[in-house]
C-alpha cells in the first residue's frame, strides 16, 4: 500500500527527501569590481640616477635603484656602473627558480673590485615620513612597498616607543629584487650581485637588496643554468646608469606609483584572488616604455 495519494505528491516527496526544512542560504558573496586601468598619470618617471640598464645576450633588463633602503651598496653599484666594471661580465651561477648571479672579473665566483668590502645593509630604519603603502598588517608588523621594493616591517605603533622615533624594516626577496653576493662574512659585500628568479624568504635580514628590476624579468629567466653553466655563459654586455646615457639613448621608462589609487585597486584585487595565500611577492608592478 502506497503512502502518496497522488503523482503530484510524489514529486513533492521526492524534492523534500534529505532536505531540511529550515536550510539556511548561503550569502552570495559578489567579487569586487575590477580596478579600473591605470592611466599614464597613475605612472611616475625612473630618476636616470636610479635608472640601471643592462644589456645582455638574451635581451635587455631594467632596475630602478633603492638608495632609501640600501644607500651604500646603491651608491657601489653606480660607481662600478660608471667605472664599465661589470661590462663583458659573465652570469656564473644560476640556479632555477632562485637567482642569476654575476658581478665577479673572473667570472668564477672567487673574485671582486679593487675597492673595500661593504658593510650589510639588511635591515634600515623606517620613520613617518619614509613612503611606505602597506599591503597587510599582520600581527607581528606590516608588508608593504617603498618604491618598487617589497618590504617587511615592524608596526608603526612602536614609532611611539623607540630613542629615534623609527621601526627595523627589510627587503623580501621576492622575484626581480637585486641582491648583493657575500661570503660567510656578513660585512663581505664588494662587486658580486644576484637577480632573483623566484621567491626565496630565508635571505631575508640575512643578505643586502639593493634594487628590483622594472622591465626584463623574463630575461632574467631566460639566462641559461648551471653551478657553474656550459659555455658559452651568458653575459651582461653593457650596464649603464641612466644619468650616464645620452637621453637619446636613455630608455624613457614609467612605472606604476606605488602610492597611486590604481596600484592600490590592483593590490585589493590580488589580495582577494589570492586570499590567505597573498604574499607581496604575488604583485608585478607595471610598468611603460614610452
Amino acid at each position: 500500500m502506497s503512502f502518496l495519494k497522488s503523482p503530484v505528491a510524489a514529486v513533492l516527496a521526492a524534492v523534500l527527501i534529505g532536505t531540511p526544512a529550515f536550510a539556511a542560504k548561503k550569502p552570495v558573496v559578489k567579487p569586487p569590481p575590477a580596478p579600473a586601468a591605470p592611466t599614464a598619470a597613475d605612472f611616475r618617471p625612473v630618476d636616470p640616477d636610479n635608472l640601471l640598464v643592462f644589456d645582455t645576450n638574451k635581451g635587455r633588463i631594467i632596475v630602478e635603484l633603492s638608495p632609501l633602503v640600501a644607500p651604500a651598496h646603491v651608491e657601489r653599484i653606480r660607481t662600478l656602473a660608471k667605472q664599465h666594471f661589470y661590462d663583458g661580465l659573465t652570469f656564473f651561477r644560476v640556479i632555477e627558480d632562485f637567482m642569476d648571479q654575476t658581478g665577479d672579473p673572473t667570472n668564477k665566483g672567487d673574485g671582486d673590485s679593487k675597492l673595500p668590502n661593504l658593510k650589510g645593509e639588511f635591515t634600515f630604519r623606517r620613520d613617518a615620513g619614509m613612503p611606505f603603502v602597506t599591503a597587510t598588517t599582520p600581527s607581528d608588523g606590516a608588508t608593504g612597498f617603498i618604491g618598487v621594493l617589497p618590504v617587511m616591517s615592524q608596526p608603526d605603533d612602536l614609532m611611539l616607543m623607540t630613542a629615534d622615533g623609527k621601526v627595523t624594516a627589510w627587503t623580501l626577496f621576492c622575484p626581480g629584487v637585486m641582491g648583493m653576493a657575500r661570503s660567510n662574512d656578513p660585512d663581505s659585500g664588494n662587486s658580486q650581485f644576484f637577480f632573483m628568479r623566484g621567491p626565496y624568504p630565508s635571505l631575508e635580514k640575512k643578505y643586502t637588496a639593493w634594487g628590483r628590476v622594472i622591465s626584463g624579468q623574463d630575461v632574467v629567466k631566460a639566462i641559461k643554468v648551471g653551478e657553474p653553466p656550459e659555455d658559452p655563459q651568458d653575459k651582461m654586455l653593457t650596464v649603464r646608469l641612466g644619468s650616464d646615457m645620452a637621453p637619446v639613448d636613455r630608455p624613457k621608462i614609467f612605472v606604476l606609483d606605488t602610492k597611486s589609487a590604481a596600484f592600490k585597486g590592483m593590490l585589493d584585487k590580488q589580495k582577494v584572488d589570492k586570499g590567505s595565500d597573498f604574499s607581496p611577492c604575488d604583485v608585478e608592478i607595471p610598468s611603460q616604455i614610452r
